[in-house]
């Protein structure tokens, strides 16, 4: 049995609204993936074995609060990546 993280999916669609009014000064893998790792371990975990209980997370996250949250989180994250960048300088994007 797969179980999945249904908050990947919604975090990950998230920051691509969060891109499109924020700039962070590197945009490489590393500092992006760093920044779903902090976000995802502060945010409650919504786990589902099946594409049904997937949609029914998906959907608990239309609510607006729930998606400021998420944004809000996002922010955070960034900022921590943003002054804590752990590559190297020839890895940036």
């Amino acid at each position: 049995m797969a179980v999945f993280n249904a908050m990947e999916t919604i975090v990950m669609n998230l920051f691509d609204e969060f891109q499109k009014n924020y700039e962070m000064k590197c945009d490489c893998t590393t500092c992006k993936e760093d920044v779903f790792a902090l976000v995802l371990n502060k945010i409650p975990p919504r786990y589902t074995s099946s594409e049904k209980g997937q949609l029914f997370v998906k959907g608990l996250y239309i609510n607006p609060q729930l998606q400021s949250d998420v944004m809000r989180e996002l922010m955070e994250a960034a900022n921590i990546v943003e002054h804590h960048q752990h590559h190297r300088e020839e890895s940036q994007s």
